[in-house]
């Protein structure tokens, strides 16, 4: 698979894909919520969830304007350099990257659409 400079073996890309499809089966809490909000173009592009980009997998992803949305629970509290490292890759694929805090998604969804609705804006 190639996306940008995002290249990887087939047979990792089939494996990416199988571990997708199952979080896509199993979403957080705040995942299923934010996509409820902004499925099917309500904000004028569609999101795909749990998309796989190279070597990573998206949360969800604006392939019209090359939006990545990554929702970060607890579990990313301990990964802030692969964090980084990752958003780095992304970025230099040509794609975007908007972090939103799980409990933003939870407690004011209206906010996480607004920045979410923000960084569109600014990519088209």
């Amino acid at each position: 698979m190639r996306l940008g400079k995002l290249t990887i073996s087939r047979y990792r890309a089939q494996l990416l894909e199988a571990r997708a499809s199952d979080m896509r089966r199993a979403p957080t809490t705040s995942e299923a919520a934010l996509f409820q909000l902004v499925r099917c173009g309500k904000l004028g592009v569609r999101f795909r969830r749990q998309m796989p980009l190279g070597r990573f997998i998206a949360d969800l992803f604006a392939p019209t304007v090359g939006l990545v949305v990554e929702i970060d629970g607890g579990y990313h509290c301990t990964r802030v350099a692969a964090d980084a490292r990752r958003d780095l890759a992304l970025k230099r694929a040509g794609l975007h990257v908007l972090r939103l805090d799980a409990q933003l998604v939870m407690d004011h969804p209206e906010r996480a659409v607004g920045l979410i609705i923000a960084a569109i804006e600014r990519l088209r």
